[in-house]
């Protein structure tokens, strides 16, 4: 079986090291290592429609937005399809058919759904779009028969559920979709990067974001204001490393080459740690290290993002071409669909030959 990566964001706003260190790294990893057939990067704007709704021009702005985040980060248009959800017809046709193998006692229970329901205020008035969103997501998954969904863990509910459809599926109607698997990030610091304020997770609504789009100033101006350990008050004090916020990005993003080039006096992570627990080492310094690190890893994001930026008309051809190739990957898989759901009716030779000598002998 062919090996096929399906992932995406949703063009709510600029990507920011939540995104690039939970997955668009490993995108590009992927990308690039010749083990996939096909890789489709979606821009989720119909998903971000569904609590969104009353803002569209928001999602609409903000394709460009992620599409240069995309390509910033070294996606490459030759190797990895990027396209737009909302232009892919067969993604909402799949939803409705998927729609009928899901009970709404088992959406309510998926934790994800709850956690989003809950984190945007909607337990009085949930929109059903944004509660169906599971089945939205499996149907973006099983179109393009994808075999390897690369995301973060929070996202392990919904991945399980699509699989419950597609085994229900398959069961009902006979071997068309394909069951994915999931991959998570390999580096347990990258699994939830949390904001910059300490919270648990990077998020654009609660402003606690380092973009990568970020320049160097604003990257600095949020690092040095970074939360740390409250009782590390006098540099002489004994630090916490475990949930201290500059510690986990430190873990996500330094190397010991780093060390070398920005903070020679320690071999390693390791040692800084035990430095800063033992007491004599200032908050200010490893900020000030942590900054050179992630300024390294934005430098050529930065660069790129800016070439890109100079022909726009050119990004949105990448996206029409990407989305021309997925449109025909998912009318496929949708001609698989309503094959086995029996409801192709005008290419169904057969049914209109039985149908046809049913009533020729009744003449």
């Amino acid at each position: 079986m062919s090996k096929i990566i399906l992932t995406g964001d949703r063009p709510t706003g600029r990507l920011h090291l939540g995104h690039y260190v939970g997955s668009l790294k490993r995108r590009v990893e992927l990308q690039n290592s010749g083990e996939y057939e096909k890789i489709f990067i979606m821009i989720a704007d119909a998903q971000a429609l569904t609590d969104n709704a009353d803002n569209p021009e928001k999602v609409r702005q903000n394709i460009i937005e992620v599409a240069l985040d995309y390509l910033s980060v070294g996606l490459d248009p030759a190797k990895s399809n990027i396209f737009i959800q909302s232009q892919i017809p067969q993604l909402t046709e799949l939803t409705f058919y998927y729609m009928n193998l899901v009970t709404v006692s088992r959406l309510q229970r998926n934790p994800t759904v709850k956690s989003e329901i809950q984190m945007r205020n909607f337990e009085a008035s949930i929109p059903v779009g944004f509660f169906c969103y599971p089945i939205s997501q499996a149907a973006d998954i099983t179109a393009f028969k994808a075999t390897t969904v690369p995301v973060g863990e929070d996202q392990e509910p919904m991945l399980e559920q699509c699989r419950e459809i597609v085994r229900k599926f398959n069961s009902v109607y006979g071997d068309a979709l394909v069951e994915p698997e999931i991959l998570l990030p390999d580096n347990k610091a990258c699994l939830r990067l949390p904001g910059t304020d300490g919270k648990a997770k990077m998020s654009k609504s609660l402003g606690n974001c380092i973009y990568l789009s970020d320049t160097p100033e604003e990257v600095k101006k949020k690092v040095m204001s970074m939360y740390t350990d409250p009782n590390h008050i006098q540099v002489s004090d004994p630090g916490q490393v475990e949930g201290n916020t500059v510690f986990t990005y430190l873990d996500a993003f330094s190397c010991d080459e780093d060390f070398a080039e920005f903070l020679p006096d320690y071999k390693n992570l390791d040692e800084l740690k035990d430095h800063y627990r033992r007491g004599g080492l200032g908050d200010v310094k490893v900020k000030k290290f942590l900054l050179n690190v992630i300024n390294k890893e934005l430098e050529p994001i930065r660069a790129r993002r800016h070439e890109y930026e100079k022909d726009i008309p050119a990004v949105y051809d990448i996206l029409r071409k990407g989305t021309e190739a997925a449109y025909e990957v998912a009318q496929e898989t949708l001609n698989d669909v309503k094959a086995a759901m029996k409801i192709d009716y005008f290419n169904d030779a057969e049914l209109i030959k039985v149908q046809s000598e049913k009533y020729s002998r009744t003449e």
